[in-house]
This record gives C-alpha cells, sequence and structure tokens, in this order.
C-alpha cells in the first residue's frame, strides 16, 4: 500500500495516534524483528566471547519509550542537547552566539 492509498484510507489523526502506539510497544506486525535480532546477537556474543556472563536476548532489545514513567532529568537532558550543538557548530538561539 502506497502513503496515498493509506491517507485515504484513515484520516492524518488515526495515523498519528497508530504511530503514537508504535513509538511506545515497538514495530507492529506479526514479525518482530528486534526480539528475533536479539536472539541472534545474543547467540552470536556467547559464541565468540570468553569465560563470564552469558549474554542474554535482553541484553541487545531495544528499550522502547524509554522515558515512560520516570521523571526526566531536564538539567541531564538540556547539557546532551548543547553538546551536541556545540559539536554539530550550532547557535545557541538562548543567547543568538555560536556555540
Amino acid at each position: 500500500m502506497t502513503v496515498a492509498e493509506l491517507l485515504e484510507r484513515i484520516s492524518s489523526a488515526e495515523l498519528t495516534e497508530w504511530m503514537a502506539y508504535e513509538q511506545i510497544t515497538g514495530p507492529l506486525g506479526p514479525e518482530r524483528l528486534d526480539v528475533l535480532h536479539s536472539i541472534l546477537a545474543a547467540t552470536v556474543s556467547n559464541a565468540a566471547r570468553a569465560k563470564g556472563r552469558k549474554a542474554a536476548p535482553r541484553d541487545f532489545m531495544p528499550q522502547w519509550d524509554q522515558g515512560s514513567g520516570r521523571a526526566g532529568d531536564w538539567q541531564q537532558m538540556l547539557a546532551t542537547v548543547t553538546t551536541l550543538n556545540v559539536r554539530l557548530g550550532g547557535t545557541d538561539q538562548r543567547t543568538g552566539v555560536a556555540s
């Protein structure tokens, strides 16, 4: 189905709701490739490892909706964004000067 066909069938609001749902729960559909890849990555890691703790598939599983249910430390987020802005040569719009 093309994007145009999709938009003929559902509204923009419904599409936005599905996008938000997928952002929280992870990829939609019967094929959860993130699960399959995490199992494969754990298997390869364990085959190539030395003695020590075995890797589990959860060690390689992406964490969906990482911000849900916990208060964000806005100072840390601001520091991270400021650092990235400096590294990318951006301008700090709070002061109007180059970072």
